[in-house]
Order: C-alpha cells, then sequence, then structure tokens
C-alpha cells in the first residue's frame, strides 16, 4: 500500500523528568556562622501530557518521533528556594485520539474536545530539603530527601474520526463522488475497487447555514470484520459517527441483500453500531427509469431511505434534509 499522510494508529514512548533533589544548605553569612537548615524542595519532573488539537487530523506528525521526554525538575537551594519544575513533553492529538497501555491494551484516556489536555506518564516527584526535617531534638538535620525517579511507558495512540454521518457501502458505491459534490472535501475518485485508502472528511452545508461532518470511510467487502481487503483497519472510525448512511448503487444485483451484508460486517465488529440511527441511500439513481424505480422500492429494507445521484445532482437536497433530521432526533 503506497504511504500516506494520514496516520491513524502510533506506539510511542513517553518519559517523564525525575524529580529534583532536595537541599542540604544552611544559613550562612556575615553575622550568623552558625544559621539554621534553609535548604529548599527540589522541582517536579514534567509530566507528559496529551493536548487535543482540532486543526490535526492524523498522527502522521508522531509516526517518526517514537520518544517523547519531559524534562528534569531542577534541585532546590538555599533560603528556601525552591528548584524549578521540569518542562512538560507535550503530545499534540486529533479530536478522537484514545491512549491505551501497550502492554495491557487497556484504555487509559480519551480526547474529544479542543484544549483537553490529560497525563499520559507523571513525572517524580521533587524531594524537600532539610529545612523540612529541622525539630527541637535536631535543630541542624543534615539530610534532604532526593527526587523521586521519572516513568518510562510505552503507549497506543489510536485515532477514531469524529463525525456527524459515516458513509458505509461497498467499494465503488459513490461515497467518495457523494462526499466531493455536497462539501468541499477533494477525495481520490476512480473507477476501481479501494480507490479510497483513507478517510476523508467533508463539512455539508444545510439549510439556513447548518452544517454537519461527513466522512467517507474505505470500501468494506463481506469478511471484513476477520481482516478481509481493508480488514477492521478502518471500521473503528465508524463507532464514532452518530449517523451510519449506507450506500448501495441502484445497478446491484440484490440492494437489500448488500445491506444485509453491509449491516452484519458492522454487527460482528461491534454490536453496538446498530443502536446508531440508519438510513439507506440509493446512488446512481439517474440509471433508473420510474418502473425500475418503482420496482426497487417493494423490495428495500425496512429503512428510511432516498434515492440519490451525485452525477445527475437529484436527491441531494432531500438526502440531506433526512440526515439533519437523524442528527436531531431525541
Amino acid at each position: 500500500m503506497p504511504s500516506s499522510n494520514f496516520v491513524d494508529y502510533v506506539k510511542i514512548c513517553c518519559r517523564s523528568g525525575k524529580g529534583g533533589a532536595g537541599s542540604r544548605h544552611f544559613m550562612r553569612d556575615r553575622t550568623n556562622a552558625k544559621g539554621g537548615p534553609d535548604g529548599g524542595d527540589g522541582g517536579k519532573g514534567g509530566d507528559v501530557i496529551m493536548v487535543g488539537n482540532e486543526q490535526l487530523w492524523t498522527l502522521l506528525h508522531l509516526k517518526y518521533q517514537k520518544h517523547i521526554i519531559a524534562k528534569h525538575g531542577e534541585n532546590g537551594g538555599r533560603q528556601r528556594s525552591f528548584g524549578a519544575q521540569g518542562a512538560v513533553a507535550v503530545v499534540e492529538v486529533p479530536l478522537g485520539t484514545i491512549a491505551r497501555d501497550a502492554e495491557t491494551h487497556k484504555l487509559e484516556h480519551e480526547i474529544t474536545m479542543h484544549g483537553e489536555q490529560v497525563v499520559l506518564v507523571a513525572g517524580g516527584k521533587g524531594g524537600l530539603g532539610n529545612d523540612h526535617f529541622k525539630s527541637p531534638t535536631n535543630r541542624a538535620p543534615r539530610h534532604a530527601q532526593p527526587g523521586e525517579a521519572g516513568d518510562e511507558q510505552w503507549k497506543i495512540l489510536e485515532l477514531k474520526l469524529l463525525a456527524d454521518v459515516g458513509l458505509v457501502g461497498f467499494p465503488n458505491a459513490g461515497k467518495s463522488t457523494l462526499l466531493s459534490v455536497v462539501s468541499a472535501a477533494k477525495p481520490e475518485i476512480a473507477n476501481y475497487p479501494f480507490t479510497t485508502l483513507e478517510p476523508n472528511l467533508g463539512i455539508v452545508g444545510h439549510r439556513d447555514d447548518r452544517s454537519f461532518v461527513m466522512a467517507d470511510i474505505p470500501g468494506i467487502i463481506e469478511g471484513a470484520h476477520e481482516g478481509k481487503g481493508l480488514g477492521i483497519r478502518f471500521l473503528k472510525h465508524i463507532e464514532r459517527n452518530s449517523v451510519l448512511l449506507f450506500m448501495v448503487p441502484a445497478d446491484s444485483d440484490d440492494i437489500g441483500k448488500e445491506y444485509e451484508i453491509l449491516k452484519q460486517e458492522l454487527t460482528k465488529y461491534n454490536p453496538e453500531l446498530m443502536d446508531k440511527n440508519r438510513l439507506l441511500a440509493i446512488t446512481k439513481s439517474d440509471l433508473l427509469d420510474e418502473e425500475l424505480t418503482a420496482e426497487i422500492k417493494l423490495e428495500l429494507p425496512n429503512v428510511p431511505y432516498v434515492f440519490i445521484s451525485s452525477v445527475a445532482n437529484t436527491g441531494l437536497t432531500e438526502l440531506k434534509d433526512a440526515l439533519w433530521s437523524a442528527l436531531n432526533e431525541e
């Protein structure tokens, strides 16, 4: 498969900073040769944090940056001065990114809003200076705490696209063509299977300056949940879509059967996907006359449907109305 600018899976090593050591200093000046302890605390080691950035849509910037390293905290000083905290290491990610532990694969964090922050790996605490250890029986403590060591953990970052409407269909169902017509997105379009090798997002304008986000998911084939074709590589992106728009071309041998196969693949991958609102678009309807359209309607599954043609620009307003209603259902 050719290299792509779309990357939705990376494994990175996150190393937090160690805490600074506490100081064992005693106050000394020309008027006081035997002052008490005044050692300050060490600074906390820097955290490795993950931050949501709505301007990003891929994890490509992390593909070749395998190690994320935060700075160490500085040591404490005299006159109870605290050491500076180590600088954090920031990992910016697109909205919809999840973080898992690389060993257990346990889900740890999820970023869904711009500016949202989570700590992937916490920095070590700074050590206490000797000023903390003075007491009536020990007025001149000569010990201070060392800083805690930082931590190193491998994390898996995985992107699941956030979109209002996800397009579901076999290759050559017309998904990319529809997206290119109803939005400003420019996906690759050609008359052969698997033209789309990466998801594409587009903002669809609707009535009265309304809009919603549509995602063109690469084509599914029968057995995709088992890894056939493009496998489950892109099925995960459908999980974040509010409404699923199934697309079957009008020249299909059996529209109802094709719809059922698509539905079964999603169900086998994640049964909860069937809880989402679903619509059916019969594409390439410009190939049909009124008689064929009437015959097809009699055989369609029990799901809201719309006949559309992206090339002839027919049925698209009706489709957007139906999608908007589905998105705003209680």
